[in-house]
């Protein structure tokens, strides 16, 4: 992947967090689209209109929202998990290709699952890491004992 790409790619992710974050404050996501208009920015998208796609993600937002509903029982922050949703989702609109008879989103809604299950597992692999700085009690006076002072 060139610098260019990257650096596109980097652009468009921030401004739909953004821009997904000023539609949770205001309590107003855009409408889904219609059939009609979905084929059309996907075909527009399809022969290069990065403008296109930008739309498709704004009304595709709701859908993130919804399924990041699913896992408000994770004690993880929903801001971090719409945020990594709309990562999905972008990731779903750039490889969806309506040729295989499936919705949009159908399939970003799985690409958006996806995305947060593979965070979730991450967090739950790296959460049993222990540092050799971490305190592992502490002394009658309440100071904290590192593992660090046994060593």
């Amino acid at each position: 992947m060139s610098i260019e790409s990257l650096a596109a790619l980097t652009t468009t992710l921030v401004r739909s967090i953004l821009l997904f974050i000023s539609y949770i404050t205001n309590n107003a996501f855009p409408q889904p689209l219609t059939e009609e208009d979905e084929t059309k920015y996907l075909g527009l998208f399809r022969n290069g209109d990065d403008e296109a796609r930008n739309i498709l993600i704004k009304h595709n937002l709701r859908l993130v929202a919804h399924i990041t509903k699913k896992f408000d029982g994770t004690n993880e922050d929903t801001d971090d998990l719409i945020s990594i949703g709309t990562i999905g989702l972008i990731k779903g609109i750039n490889t969806f290709d309506p040729d295989k008879g499936t919705k949009l989103a159908t399939y970003a809604a799985r690409c958006i699952e996806n995305e947060i299950l593979m965070h979730l597992r991450a967090i739950k692999k790296n959460r049993g890491e222990v540092s050799l700085y971490d305190p592992i009690g502490v002394d009658k006076e309440g100071n904290e004992l590192p593992l660090t002072v046994y060593l």
